[in-house]
């Protein structure tokens, strides 16, 4: 019988903080969010979406090198190498990002030695399709923009680099697995 009174009390003691913001609803903390989406300010320490920095050309620094494939404790990441590279040993072909696996832990930036790697703040990643969590985040494959940067003119680095899209590339819902290799 003591356990029923204390249960009262407890569910009026939660009825009475949702009263409280039934009568007051300007004290809600997140009353404004879809509509604040543009002045929307979040912590420089968001880790949201993983994304590439690319310099003023548009190129970026990853060489293909594999260290932040294999810092990631879940597989997230697959680096795929270019097949016929054009000027340098290595160049990237696709960098598959799964973003329905990925727990955001950050090793994957803090590993890069070329600092190509950054978490943006976006946050909203909802999707019908379990196919559009799985992002290519290069825009191009070929070599590094200081490689292609030593070419003399824009028409000869157009030449050496093929465009990708952010869906481009192996997916293992695609019946692929991740090495880009057919069952």
């Amino acid at each position: 019988m003591f356990n029923f009174f204390r249960s009262i009390l407890s569910l009026l003691k939660g009825m009475r903080v949702t009263g409280h913001y039934l009568v007051r609803p300007s004290t809600v903390v997140t009353q404004q969010y879809p509509e604040n989406r543009d002045t929307l300010k979040l912590s420089d320490r968001t880790r949201a979406l993983l994304s590439f920095k690319y310099d003023e050309n548009g190129y970026h620094k990853c060489t293909s090198c594999h260290i932040c494939e294999e810092a990631c404790p879940n597989a997230s990441i697959h680096v795929i190498d270019r097949p016929k590279p054009a000027v340098a040993k290595n160049e990237l072909d696709h960098f598959i990002w799964r973003l329905d696996s990925c727990t955001f832990c950050n090793l994957c930036v803090l590993v890069c030695p070329f600092q190509v790697l950054q978490m943006s703040a976006k946050f909203e990643s909802a999707v019908y399709d379990q196919r559009l969590l799985i992002y290519n985040l290069t825009t191009y494959a070929g070599a590094t923009g200081p490689v292609l940067m030593k070419q003399p003119d824009v028409e000869s680095r157009k030449k050496l680099i093929e465009p990708r899209s952010v869906y481009d590339g192996p997916t293992s819902l695609e019946g692929f697995d991740l090495a880009g290799i057919k069952p």
